[in-house]
C-alpha cells in the first residue's frame, strides 16, 4: 500500500515538473512567434506595441498578424490536445480522437459548402461549421447509445460518416472554380495565418468553460476508463458523464476548427505523448503538449522550410510516423 502511494506521488511530481517545463518552452516559442518573421523586432519594440504605443510597421505586424496567429495556435493546440485526451481515455484507445465521430469531417464539408456555394463570410462559415460538428456528434452519440453505449459502435459509425463527408467534400472541390480553391485548401489543411483578433474571444471563452468542466469530471473519466460495470458500481453515472465529456470535446474541436481549420493529428498525438512522459493520463499535460506541437510546427513551417506551408501539413507529417509507431506498439501488446 505504501509503495502504491509513493508511486502515485512520484507520478504527480513528474507531471507537475514536465507541465512547468512545457509551459516555459511554450512561453519561449510564443516570443519567437511574435519577434521573428519577415521583419525581426526587438523585445523592447514588442513591449512598446503591447503597451499600446504606435511603432511604424511593427504595430500592424504584431497586433494584426502575429498575435492572432499566436493566440489561435495556443487555443487550438490546447483544445485539440484536451479533446484527444477525453476520447482516448473514455474509449480506452490511444488512436481515438474527435475525428472518429465525424466532428472534423462534418465541419469541413460545411465550411467548404459555405465558401463555394453560399459565398458566406468567415464568421458565418465558422458558425455553420460549428453547428454541423455539434449536431453530427450528438446524432452519432445517440445512435451509439442505443441498447447501451458501445465504443466500437461509435467508432464504426464515425468511420462510415467520415467516408461519406469526405466523398462529399471531394465532390464539391471538383466542382469548384480554380480561383476558389486557394481559400478552401487553406482551410482544409489547417492554418493559423488567416485568424483575426476578433475571432479569438468566443473560442477562448468556450475553451475555458470546457476545460473547467473536463477538470471537474476528470475523476469520473478515470472511473469510466475502468469499465461500465465498475463505473456504475461506484455511482459515476457513466451515460451522463460520457455525454457531458463528449460535448466538451466536440465543442473544443468544433470551435477551434472554425478559426484554424482541421489541424491534422494533434488530437491523437498529444495524449499518447503526454502519457509516455507523465506515466499517467493528465488533461493539463495533454493540452500543453498540444500547444507545443502546434507552435513548434508553425515555426518550422513558416521559418525553417524553404517555402511557407500551413501548420497542418507539418503536423500531418509528424503524425504519420507516430501512428505507425503506435500501431506496432499496440500489436506487440496485443491491444
Amino acid at each position: 500500500m505504501q509503495n502504491l502511494i509513493i508511486g502515485i506521488q512520484k507520478r504527480k511530481k513528474r507531471i507537475t515538473l514536465f507541465s512547468l517545463l512545457f509551459l516555459l518552452i511554450i512561453i519561449s516559442l510564443s516570443f519567437f512567434v511574435l519577434l521573428i518573421g519577415d521583419e525581426n523586432y526587438s523585445f523592447s519594440t514588442l513591449i512598446k506595441v503591447l503597451n499600446g504605443e504606435t511603432v511604424p510597421g511593427a504595430s500592424f505586424s504584431i497586433m494584426e498578424i502575429r498575435l492572432p496567429k499566436l493566440l489561435a495556435g495556443i487555443i487550438a493546440g490546447w483544445s485539440f490536445g484536451l479533446a484527444g485526451f477525453i476520447f482516448q481515455t473514455m474509449l480506452r484507445n490511444p488512436l481515438a480522437s474527435p475525428d472518429i465521430i465525424g466532428v472534423t469531417s462534418s465541419s469541413s464539408i460545411a465550411a467548404v459548402y459555405c465558401i463555394l456555394a453560399l459565398k458566406t463570410n468567415s464568421f458565418t462559415t465558422g458558425i455553420i461549421s460549428i453547428a454541423c460538428g455539434l449536431t453530427t456528434s450528438l446524432i452519432l452519440f445517440l445512435l451509439a447509445k442505443k441498447d447501451g453505449f458501445s465504443a466500437s459502435r461509435l467508432i464504426i459509425l464515425g468511420i462510415g460518416f467520415q467516408a461519406v463527408t469526405r466523398a462529399g467534400t471531394s465532390f464539391l472541390l471538383l466542382k469548384a472554380a480554380r480561383y476558389e480553391l486557394q481559400e478552401v485548401m487553406r482551410w482544409l489543411n489547417g492554418s493559423l495565418s488567416f485568424t483575426k483578433l476578433d475571432d479569438i474571444p468566443l473560442v477562448l471563452i468556450v475553451s475555458i468553460i470546457a476545460t473547467i468542466i473536463v477538470l471537474f469530471f476528470n475523476k469520473r473519466l478515470e472511473i469510466i476508463e475502468l469499465g461500465e460495470e465498475i463505473a456504475m458500481g461506484l455511482g459515476a453515472n457513466p451515460d451522463l458523464s460520457r455525454l457531458i465529456l463528449i460535448l466538451c470535446a466536440v465543442s473544443l474541436t468544433a470551435f477551434s476548427t472554425a478559426i484554424t481549420g482541421p489541424i491534422a493529428c494533434i488530437s491523437f498525438l498529444a495524449g499518447p505523448i503526454a502519457l509516455n512522459i507523465g506515466n499517467k493520463r493528465s488533461p493539463i499535460l495533454a493540452g500543453l503538449v498540444g500547444i507545443l506541437l502546434v507552435l513548434s510546427s508553425e515555426i518550422f513551417a513558416q521559418n525553417i522550410l524553404p517555402a511557407r506551408y500551413p501548420v497542418g501539413v507539418v503536423t500531418g507529417l509528424l503524425g504519420s510516423p507516430y501512428l505507425i509507431y503506435l500501431l506496432i506498439k499496440m500489436n506487440r501488446r496485443n491491444i
